[in-house]
């Protein structure tokens, strides 16, 4: 299927690892021009070392701090689309939870997507074209005494996302959510030693545990979230927008 993207310039957030990194081999597979950003210029060297056969550019930058993600995208300048990975907020058990922790899941996930796409939306407006594709998580709805701070930042990113779709939708730009469950990246191994630290359990347990909880039986893959985020940030989905697309195998199974 072509997806019509052919010529497209694209920014990834998050790019140097797992979902995002495979955004940006996914995106650029279909012909558009990717730029990479991610905070660890070492960690962005290894993507590209990963990618032998695939060109895309790459921007070292915290996204956490507002005036460098302006700059950086000042750079880079008003791209047709924006996929936003960058941030994870650390898994704490609720005993170690406190409000330092809590601002740090803040800083972590909601304002390096919304610092990224504060730089954009406006351009995108002006210029009446553009589709942001924001990769939350499923913490946003389900609540877990391991993800407090981590959901309640989903959550505010989901309400966000869907009030920046609705503000700029007359002006050309789509905004859409894709919420992962349990995805085979390094964030698992984080997320079972905080489960270990609250429970006590072996993290063999709780692994099989969590592919138990899994109507499909296994985890999701980087690669299958990368689909969904370039369709929907494509003309295909010219339709779609203020969306939240769950991806969890039929995990929450919810209307």
């Amino acid at each position: 299927m072509d997806l019509q993207l052919t010529g497209k310039t694209a920014v990834v957030t998050g790019a140097s690892k797992g979902i995002g990194l495979a955004c940006v081999e996914a995106l650029a597979r279909e012909g558009v021009t990717v730029i990479g950003i991610s905070r660890d210029p070492a960690n962005l060297a290894k993507a590209q070392e990963q990618l032998p056969d695939i060109t895309f550019g790459v921007e070292a930058v915290d996204l956490t701090d507002p005036d460098a993600t302006k700059a950086v995208f000042e750079r880079i300048g008003v791209p047709d689309i924006l996929i936003n990975c960058a941030g994870a907020a650390r898994r704490t058990p609720v005993d170690e939870l406190d409000s330092k922790a809590l601002h740090a899941a803040m800083e972590a996930k909601y304002f390096t997507y919304m610092h990224a796409t504060e730089a954009v939306i406006r351009g995108m407006a002006e210029r009446g074209s553009g589709a942001v594709v924001n990769v939350v998580g499923q913490g946003g709805r389900a609540a877990n005494p391991l993800h407090i701070g981590g959901g309640a930042a989903n959550a505010a990113l989901m309400l966000a996302s869907v009030g920046y779709a609705k503000a700029y939708a007359g002006s050309g730009v789509r905004v859409n959510v894709i919420n992962p469950g349990t995805t085979r990246t390094n964030r698992v191994d984080e997320g079972l030693e905080a489960a270990v630290r609250a429970t006590g359990k072996p993290k063999d347990e709780l692994l099989a545990e969590m592919v138990r909880d899994v109507p499909m039986g296994r985890f999701g893959e980087p690669e299958e979230v990368a689909n969904v985020a370039v369709f929907l940030a494509s003309p295909l989905a010219g339709y779609v927008t203020a969306s939240i697309i769950t991806m969890d195998g039929a995990t929450t199974a919810g209307i």
